[in-house]
């Protein structure tokens, strides 16, 4: 990899094409970060990934009912958890709760969803700051995928 893009830019008419179609072969679950867009990471044009963006790659009902759509309607056949370092929404769930009782109803949802799924003893232990956030993020991902495992509906399909 020289660190230049190969993502197929599409023509007008190939754009055009995908009104109608799409054929993506994953799909992603990802943060809604600026930093972290998916397809770029993955240097992926368009109609090649299905991904959906949310902040801390958090699974609900939205979603999961969005894998669902891509699996059930799409025949996508992978489908991927992905975190990152630096993640504000995995930072934000670690705050105290009293904070996060202080956040809009929305927000403070998804922070308390996020902040079960972290094991904040054993992060505790960890002192080395950017070491604290890896395992933060990385403990997230596992649980959505855990979640994820537990969707029978996705699961059957994706076998």
């Amino acid at each position: 990899w020289m660190g230049a893009a190969h993502r197929p830019e599409a023509s007008a008419f190939e754009r055009r094409a995908l009104i109608s179609k799409q054929f993506p072969l994953t799909a992603v679950l990802g943060c809604s970060d600026s930093r972290v867009p998916v397809e770029i990471v993955f240097d992926q044009g368009l109609g090649d990934m299905f991904v959906v963006r949310v902040a801390g790659n958090c699974l609900d009902n939205t979603t999961t009912a969005s894998l669902e759509y891509a699996v059930h309607h799409l025949s996508v056949k992978v489908l991927m958890v992905m975190g990152h370092e630096g993640c504000g929404a995995i930072k934000a769930a670690q705050l105290p709760s009293a904070d996060i009782d202080k956040e809009p109803a929305c927000l403070g949802n998804l922070l308390t969803n996020l902040k079960k799924g972290l094991s904040e003893s054993e992060l505790k232990a960890i002192r080395d700051s950017k070491a604290h956030d890896r395992e933060a993020v990385t403990t997230n991902v596992k649980r959505q995928v855990e979640n994820l495992t537990k969707d029978e509906g996705i699961m059957e399909q994706v076998k």
